[in-house]
């Protein structure tokens, strides 16, 4: 008897050892799941960023990738991570509204137009998703706004690339004050070209310049459009125009056989075709518009309720090679163009 009472007593120990023992186990997942949890609620946010460049061009990527690499930059620094679709319309305002509609489809949390046109089809294409423009002349233009008060009151915001078109005519009275025809060439399919050129115009006229327009639709009619206005001009300007900067070697190709020299509205198009600019650093652009749009994703601002930014920076440039070619000699201030 004494020996089963024993042997129960045992069984009963073991036993009790053995709940005790099944008890702990069935915490220790408890406990590391809360543990999963918290790391959960620590961890950074993931966003997607849908991006529709209007064109391939030195400008509108260089905006692109400071867009890309400042918002990469702020995300990561906060433990978070963004995506970019990146996608290129070629030129086509039905290809934009394509890529658009993908990203509307897609549920990204930001779109960035890069190009006008892009702008426009962004806001055909959605009132609820955070939009900003880049590489836009004027928004009120672009967005046929009539009362413009410097924002939108939509979901749209972004940066702008007006230079300081005063500052450009003044640039070409310094260089060629003896000049009495300017050829104001540009795409008439471009409205910001159009809001550029319907600015400067006056002023180069209050100068005492005669100025006449010389409009190409697209790139096919770039090459005789320029060789007319190299007929009857002293000096050519070309502003802040897509086609015109897709289409550089072409005007390089008419104007300095023509002797003809060419005022540009930015860098990527005088580095090929100009003598001089007073250009913008779009790179640094790009970078601008990654803030805001950090700003919008992480710190929750409304797009309408931001300020379109201009640049903060703008550069007197010449391009040496075909000043040389020309025989004109940039007065003092400007900065040489390096060659690619």
């Amino acid at each position: 008897m004494k020996k089963r009472r024993l042997l129960a007593a045992l069984l009963a120990g073991a036993m009790a050892l053995s709940l005790t023992a099944c008890g702990n186990t069935q915490d220790e997942p408890a406990s590391a799941g809360e543990d999963t949890a918290a790391e959960n609620t620590a961890g950074g946010q993931s966003y997607t960023v849908g991006i529709c460049q209007l064109m391939q061009h030195v400008a509108l990527d260089n905006a692109t990738q400071g867009f890309q690499d400042k918002l990469t930059e702020l995300m990561e620094a906060d433990g978070n991570t963004v995506t970019f679709d990146l996608q290129n319309a070629s030129g086509d305002s039905v290809n934009c509204s394509t890529i658009i509609n993908g990203f509307i489809s897609a549920g990204d949390d930001l779109i960035m137009a890069n190009g006008t046109a892009a702008l426009q089809a962004a806001q055909s294409g959605t009132t609820e998703i955070p939009v900003l423009g880049t590489s836009i002349t004027d928004y009120a233009t672009a967005l046929d706004m009539s009362d413009w008060t410097g924002k939108t009151g939509t979901n749209i915001s972004g940066t702008t690339d007006l230079a300081p078109l005063q500052g450009q005519a003044e640039m070409i009275q310094e260089i060629f004050p003896d000049a009495k025809n300017v050829g104001l060439l540009y795409c008439s399919a471009e409205p910001n070209s159009a809001y550029q050129i319907n600015t400067i115009k006056p002023i180069l006229e209050e100068m005492g310049y005669t100025c006449t327009e010389f409009t190409f639709t697209d790139s096919n009619d770039v090459a005789s459009v320029t060789t007319n206005a190299c007929a009857s001009s002293d000096v050519i300007y070309i502003p802040t125009d897509n086609t015109a900067a897709t289409c550089t070697e072409t005007i390089r190709n008419v104007v300095v056989p023509a002797g003809v020299p060419v005022i540009t509205g930015e860098q990527g198009p005088c580095a090929v075709c100009g003598v001089a600019t007073l250009s913008i650093d779009y790179y640094e652009l790009g970078e601008m518009t990654g803030q805001m749009a950090y700003d919008i994703l992480v710190g929750g601002e409304n797009p309408g309720d931001m300020e379109i930014q201009p640049a903060p920076t703008f550069t007197k440039m010449y391009n040496p090679t075909i000043c040389e070619e020309l025989g004109i000699t940039p007065p003092e201030g400007y900065e040489a163009i390096e060659s690619e």
